[in-house]
């Protein structure tokens, strides 16, 4: 096609189509309610403007060249595509269906999440939500870039969100404190700092969990290594570990105190500050995001 930029729109390829599946262009202008006259200029147009012949004028009305054919399976697959898009942006207009991507740290998975978006989207039976776990700072670089629209993060990262441009809006709080076996030395004090126990056997989180890689963060700063004895995949099985002494962790308040009763291990103040933090709904502009997306953020907390 010479390196020319085809301008087709929706309307000539209907017409196309029309005009290739009834084998005449005066029928298939009727389909495509055109004058004749219209039509035929409209052909001559979109051939001048492929750089090639699409229709083979034949005595008994026309047929599609090869490249034609070429054209009339594409325009096929683009129209079905159009009737797709339609339908399902009227769904995503009444919030009706469709995924939802939202990035959370894991303090917000396993906290704030469950118990509050639960009821939205049981009001939604033909939405899905695709949550992704990623550590605050990837969440605010995700945004930033524009690869993510919103998410819920620590306000740690408040300095790098806000030189960004974004908004952070507080939704709970998500102090993360250290639990240890009841009868580990350190079960009397009241607060410690990571720097205090770098040295401790530590029961970690999963590989790919984002808290366990944002506290390996803060013990590397600190020109420490934590001794991982074991790695759970559930804070569960984190605070039953500790329990039977097999190490110390690091775990959200609100998990700490889910499990302290039945499992008997105490639980330590840290004193680092960004052991003391909140978590955040995250985003650039607020009208720009899907109103579907904005519904859930006006659910998990985000101001009116």
């Amino acid at each position: 096609m010479g390196g020319q930029t085809m301008r087709l729109d929706i309307s000539d390829l209907t017409l196309f189509l029309c005009v290739v599946d009834a084998g005449s262009i005066t029928q298939g202008a009727e389909r495509a309610n055109l004058a004749l006259a219209s039509a035929s200029e409209r052909l001559r147009n979109i051939e001048a403007d492929a750089g090639v012949r699409l229709l083979e004028r034949r005595a008994r009305g026309v047929a599609a060249t090869e490249a034609g054919e070429t054209l009339a399976h594409h325009a096929r697959m683009i129209l079905r595509q159009q009737a797709v898009l339609k339908d399902e942006l009227r769904d995503f207009a009444a919030g009706a269906r469709g995924t939802l991507h939202l990035y959370a740290n894991t303090g917000a998975l396993t906290g704030l999440i469950p118990k509050q978006l639960a009821p939205w989207l049981a009001e939604r039976p033909r939405l899905h939500v695709d949550l992704k776990e990623r550590t605050s700072e990837e969440i605010v670089r995700l945004i930033t870039a524009g690869l993510a629209e919103a998410g819920i993060v620590s306000d740690a990262v408040q300095p790098g969100a806000l030189d960004a441009g974004l908004v952070l809006h507080p939704v709970a709080s998500d102090h993360l404190v250290l639990i240890v076996a009841a009868e580990h030395r350190l079960a009397a004090h009241r607060a410690v700092s990571l720097a205090d126990v770098l040295n401790e056997p530590f029961v970690g989180l999963a590989q790919g969990s984002a808290l366990q890689e944002h506290i390996d963060e803060k013990a590397r700063a600190l020109g420490g290594l934590l001794t991982l004895r074991v790695r759970m995949k559930t804070f569960e099985g984190m605070c039953e570990m500790v329990a039977h002494g097999i190490g110390v962790a690091i775990v959200p308040q609100n998990i700490a105190s889910r499990y302290k009763r039945s499992l008997g291990y105490r639980t330590v103040t840290l004193t680092d500050d960004w052991a003391r933090r909140q978590l955040c709904i995250c985003f650039r502009d607020w009208q720009a995001l899907p109103a579907i997306m904005r519904s859930l953020l006006l659910h998990l907390g985000a101001p009116g």
